[in-house]
């Protein structure tokens, strides 16, 4: 195997590597007490995609309605703006 050969399947193992983890993430953030708040994220800081956008992080606009993060449950209520959701995710389980 060449030396090239071995940084492709370095990239390769590192993205899936990731990508495990962002699933996980995502199904572990909905079963430990937290919640979908919307209404308070700043540009780019969103956790998922929303109507108007296709990825996390890609929110264009601050305190967009749809755009959501995690918070710790009983958080969201208490911040100005914030509205609990319950968005289905759209993180592709494997």
């Amino acid at each position: 195997m060449s030396q090239h050969d071995s940084k492709i399947r370095a990239v390769i193992a590192g993205v899936l590597a990731f990508s495990s983890l962002a699933v996980a993430g995502t199904v572990l953030a909905a079963e430990d007490g937290k919640e979908q708040c919307a209404g308070i994220v700043k540009a780019g800081k969103n956790d998922c995609a929303t109507s108007t956008n296709a990825c996390h992080g890609h929110a264009t606009a601050d305190s967009s309605a749809e755009a959501w993060v995690y918070l710790p449950k009983g958080t969201c209520e208490r911040l100005s703006g914030g509205r609990v959701v319950n968005v289905k995710d759209p993180t592709p389980k494997q």
